[in-house]
């Protein structure tokens, strides 16, 4: 079988090429991808980042159209996530009820989840129903986003602050509200453009308290004013060197969670340890992987407690994912999120 998928490099070079889909073995599935969201992770390889083709996609959600023969937990016709690294399940840290720990994870094997495509093992399969795949794939990065609700351990009505209004900082932000937070507010460029004034739209949808524009306004002071010891948690989904803007907010005894990520060379940042240490500041990295958290997700999604529906503003073929991600850069379009789907 023959599968065609993109794979990018910087400078948005985006290539699609054709790969062969050996059939399955005992413990593999073959699946068709529905629709596979577009990451930030592969916007940072097509910009500036990837000197070599990367596969792009890994949000993916798709149906199963042939099993191994020692699979009894799937069967073609089935609506499946693929999970772009899933826990061993025999190792230590897995036996000990720590799998989020696990360092022998399966993976996707270099497969562009934006294609059309994929053999992957059995145990990296969640299935769904009742939710279109468009939605369906936004699992893998809410999955993210509730990690990160979960490690801030947000007191019951407390105050919650997200840098960042991508997909991920306005999910972590409505799982915040859903987790019982008090105030919510999530900070993003000035509304200038049609990207951001989606996004800022969106974030009054969701819940927030308040949206406030970096640049436009005083952000630690605007926080100030309404909390003069500062917020109970934040949750850094911006690039790194947010974490000082962070740390202005934060209140003696909070905690800051953070999973924004840069690429290009500027995720080392100046800290402040005895600031951490006299004001017992708590900070805790979000890495969901393995993948944790997807059955959660895939609820969340179905019963509309987040609005995947509202979340998926664009939906692409393949011959429209240059300008999409061209789009997503430069901001000259409303998206919120993209989806693509390789097999209408």
């Amino acid at each position: 079988m023959q599968s065609k998928g993109l794979f990018g490099k910087k400078y948005l070079d985006i290539q699609e090429r054709v790969r062969e889909i050996a059939p399955p073995d005992e413990e593999h599935v073959i699946v068709r991808v529905r629709a596979c969201g577009v990451c930030g992770t592969d916007i940072n390889f097509v910009r500036d980042w990837a000197d070599q083709p990367m596969a792009l996609g890994h949000e993916i959600s798709a149906e199963v159209v042939e099993v191994g023969k020692n699979v009894t937990t799937v069967k073609p016709g089935d609506s499946v996530i693929v999970e772009d690294c899933t826990m061993c399940g025999v190792c230590e840290n897995c036996k000990s009820g720590q799998p989020q720990f696990c360092r022998n994870m399966y993976n996707i094997e270099g497969q562009p989840g934006m294609g059309q495509y994929m053999s992957v093992r059995f145990n990296s399969l969640v299935r769904y129903e009742g939710i279109e795949h468009a939605v369906a794939c936004l699992t893998e990065p809410l999955a993210v986003s509730l990690t990160s609700v979960l490690n801030a351990q947000i007191p019951l009505g407390g105050s919650v602050v997200v840098l960042g209004p991508g997909p991920l900082g306005l999910m972590s932000a409505r799982v915040a509200k859903l987790y019982g937070a008090g105030y919510v507010a999530i900070t993003g460029l000035p509304a200038d453009n049609p990207r951001e004034r989606a996004r800022l739209d969106l974030a009054a949808r969701f819940g927030c308290d308040d949206f406030f524009e970096v640049g436009k306004q005083d952000v630690e002071a605007e926080i100030k004013r309404r909390f003069p010891q500062g917020v109970d948690r934040v949750i850094v989904s911006s690039p790194p060197q947010s974490m000082t803007d962070a740390l202005k907010i934060i209140k003696f005894g909070g905690i800051i969670t953070f999973y924004g990520l840069h690429f290009g060379g500027q995720s080392t940042i100046p800290i402040d340890i005895n600031e951490l240490i006299f004001r017992k500041i708590s900070l805790i990295p979000t890495f969901a992987e393995p993948a944790i958290n997807f059955p959660v997700s895939l609820r969340l999604l179905r019963d509309g407690l987040v609005d995947g529906t509202q979340l998926v503003s664009h939906r692409f073929a393949y011959e429209d994912a240059h300008a999409i991600m061209q789009a997503i850069i430069d901001g000259t379009q409303p998206i919120i999120k993209a989806v693509m789907l390789p097999n209408p």
